[in-house]
């Protein structure tokens, strides 16, 4: 069984994590930089008395001979010392890297000679850990060495170096104090430090689990909202502002959540539509093929008189006709949706084209009583798949006759040099469409009248089969209408150059 980190806990960890890593950082910067303070501080205090002690007890006088000599009031540094004794300072002037001139015992660092020369230069020397020696044990005879009668400690201190009258170093002041002074400055600093930490720690936690917890909970909503899609519940929409990439996300949400619904709606308008031309197409299949049958049964008994087989053979191929424009337009459609449908587009006098439909529909068109009317001049350029614009304009005007009787079908054409195309206009005084037929009038299996279509064979997918191949010349279909006044197809035919372009650019 696999151990589960719950992203609450991730998100603790995390954000706890980073907030130890800055306090941390805080922290060690403020104590390294404390600790720097300190001792720039007690160097300028030691700097300070080296300063007094030049100043009040140590003179430079000049002998018969023109030597340097140094006059030091012994009593004066005393003083000094037990004024400042309890903060454990000391003094202590040399005369060479190996000479002390005060005091006899003391405190008691070593000068290398580089360092010397640095004094020499006028440099104040500084450091943080000397080890000297600091008071007299006991009262014991005198020794070769008295540095081992001294108690050692670790001092920090400071050299000031001074000069004659001739730039020469005769002395060098040295204070210092003791190093476990700072070091419990230090340990105080640190005890303070690792409390404020402590406290920082535990706000942090707190502060950690809040944030946590308002994100892990946001995202919950998200798991929960998902879960509802995922058992078909289209209609959840999350709460969100426009704050943080989780609002982004939510919004995503919505917007899938949203195009989910409409798709399955969609779906199921198409199942149901695709029920329905299963049906129609059924029952369209079915007529013709029992009429065949009756007609070959009845030619095969002999049951047709001779005078009438003509006419039943006849029959018998209007309805096989029948079958394969059926049949041939699923074809078609789905050839043209899944884009295997190849054009041939050339220019062509779209006028002659329109008249020899006109000729090919006037029979329909006079059983419906039903006139044509051509506002046309007698050449119109249009770049087309000749084959596929005779289909485009059949439909169309066929679709025109039959939801019109007694009355006008209008037919223009103009080349529209602004707009660089060329547009054709198909209107009919027949019984029009509401809004919501022509909302529905590209999608397939659709039919504005059932009940006319249920008569005159049609499959419903005229329209589609237009609409299809309008958007494989690039162009545009409009359709307006009024119930009760008719309905007008608007179709623009981009010229070859424009649709050359757009055609490279579905290619990229």
């Amino acid at each position: 069984m696999k151990f589960k980190f719950k992203l609450l806990y991730q998100q603790m960890l995390t954000f706890f994590v980073m907030i130890l890593c800055f306090l941390s950082i805080v922290g060690v910067s403020l104590f390294h930089l404390t600790k720097e303070n300190v001792y720039q501080d007690t160097w300028s205090r030691m700097e300070g008395y080296a300063q007094s002690i030049r100043k009040n007890a140590l003179r430079l006088t000049t002998n018969e001979n023109g030597q340097t000599q140094i006059v030091l009031d012994a009593q004066e540094l005393r003083d000094s010392e037990m004024v400042l004794e309890n903060n454990d300072v000391h003094f202590t002037i040399y005369t060479s890297p190996d000479q002390v001139l005060y005091p006899q015992y003391g405190f008691k660092a070593k000068i290398s000679k580089s360092d010397w020369k640095k004094l020499q230069q006028g440099q104040i020397l500084k450091r943080r850990d000397d080890l000297g020696g600091v008071g007299r044990v006991g009262k014991k005879a005198p020794h070769p060495d008295p540095d081992h009668l001294l108690v050692k400690h670790r001092m920090t201190d400071i050299f000031m170096p001074c000069f004659d009258v001739n730039g020469q170093l005769v002395a060098v002041i040295s204070v210092a104090s003791a190093v476990s002074n700072i070091r419990n400055d230090f340990e105080k600093m640190q005890q303070n430090l690792l409390i404020a930490l402590l406290i920082c720690a535990i706000v942090g936690i707190i502060i950690s689990y809040l944030i946590a917890h308002y994100i892990t909970k946001r995202i919950k909503k998200m798991q929960a909202a998902t879960r509802q899609v995922a058992e078909g519940n289209f209609n959840v929409q999350i709460q969100h502002s426009d704050h943080d990439e989780l609002d982004e996300l939510a919004k995503d949400f919505n917007q899938m959540a949203t195009s989910l619904k409409l798709s399955n709606e969609e779906i199921k308008r198409q199942e149901e539509r695709r029920k329905e031309f299963l049906a129609n197409a059924a029952h369209e299949m079915r007529t013709p093929l029992t009429t065949i049958n009756g007609l070959l049964e009845g030619l095969k008994y002999d049951a047709i008189p001779e005078n009438k087989k003509g006419e039943s053979i006849d029959l018998m191929r209007n309805e096989t006709k029948r079958l394969i424009r059926l049949v041939n337009e699923n074809l078609d459609y789905e050839r043209i949706r899944s884009g295997q449908l190849k054009m041939n587009r050339s220019n062509f006098n779209a006028i002659e084209a329109l008249h020899k439909i006109i000729k090919q529909l006037s029979p329909k068109a006079e059983d419906a009583k039903d006139v044509f009317e051509m506002n046309t001049p007698d050449k119109v350029m249009v770049y087309a798949d000749y084959d596929r614009f005779v289909q485009i304009f059949y439909n169309i005007i066929q679709n025109a006759i039959q939801f019109t009787e007694k009355g006008k079908i209008s037919i223009s054409a103009m080349h529209d040099d602004d707009q660089h195309g060329t547009e054709i206009t198909v209107s009919d005084t027949g019984i029009g469409m509401s809004q919501d037929q022509l909302d529905n009038i590209w999608e397939r299996y659709y039919k504005a009248d059932q009940s006319r279509a249920q008569t005159k064979g049609e499959s419903g997918l005229g329209l589609a089969i237009v609409h299809q191949l309008i958007q494989q010349h690039h162009g545009k279909i409009n359709v307006t209408s009024e119930i009760g006044k008719g309905t007008t197809f608007k179709l623009f035919f981009p010229d070859q150059g424009n649709q050359e372009k757009k055609t490279k650019s579905d290619k990229k």
